[in-house]
């Protein structure tokens, strides 16, 4: 079964490996990180990717400038917010995302 990969992009090491491994603990999905944009359109580029995942620590530039890179290469993939909490909610985001 092809996983479903969910790229996270966010500015804290740290808060990015929390959300990885929370992200992998699902058979279904493969997390794919990055901490600046640059890493983050290289990975777009590069991946099938089936979710974007905006964290905690993106300015409100970069974030315009992701939201509009990704839109204008593939605007089917959905793009959603996640700034904390438990890994509950973090699961229950991506399945919404998912659907």
């Amino acid at each position: 079964m092809e996983r479903t990969k969910i790229l996270a992009i966010g500015r804290n090491a740290e808060i990015m490996a929390t959300v990885e491994r929370l992200i992998n603990n699902n058979p279904e999905w493969e997390a794919l990180t990055a901490l600046s944009n640059a890493e983050a359109i290289q990975h777009f580029d590069h991946q099938v990717i089936g979710l974007i995942m905006l964290c905690a620590g993106i300015d409100h530039t970069s974030e315009a400038d992701l939201r509009e890179y990704f839109s204008a290469h593939r605007p089917n993939v959905p793009i959603i917010q996640h700034y904390g909490g438990g890994s509950g909610l973090l699961t229950a985001e991506i399945y919404e995302a998912l659907k």
